[in-house]
């Protein structure tokens, strides 16, 4: 069974830096999160994330800060390599990619983006 996903031509065209606003990339960004488990993994690691951060508050440790990062990107990231068989959109526009994370998790809990 080819896993490909069905936008990953039309993904080879699009270089994530061509947006200038993150109005116009959030669509973008949600095209590149097409595949159920990728999004499942995105919104598993965010939410790991955060429990790391109040860690990090409730216990005064900045080390949360650092598990914090690692547990989201890791969970993020292969969501995309292993599932979503394209490349992070972070690798070229990681302010963007960092808010569509937290604007496609505030639209999972809003019933927006389906998981």
């Amino acid at each position: 069974m080819d896993t490909t996903p069905l936008h990953a031509e039309a993904e080879a065209e699009v270089d994530p830096r061509r947006f200038t606003r993150f109005a116009e990339f959030y669509p973008f960004y949600l095209t590149e999160h097409a595949n159920l488990t990728c999004r499942r993994l995105h919104f598993v690691g965010s939410t790991l994330s955060l429990a790391c951060l109040a860690t990090m508050v409730l216990t005064g440790r900045p080390l949360w800060l650092l598990a914090a990062l690692l547990v989201g990107y890791a969970f993020a990231w292969v969501g995309h390599f292993a599932f979503e068989k394209n490349r992070p959109a972070s690798f070229k526009r990681p302010l963007y990619s960092f808010m569509g994370d937290w604007t496609m998790y505030r639209d999972i809990w809003l019933g927006r983006v389906k998981i």
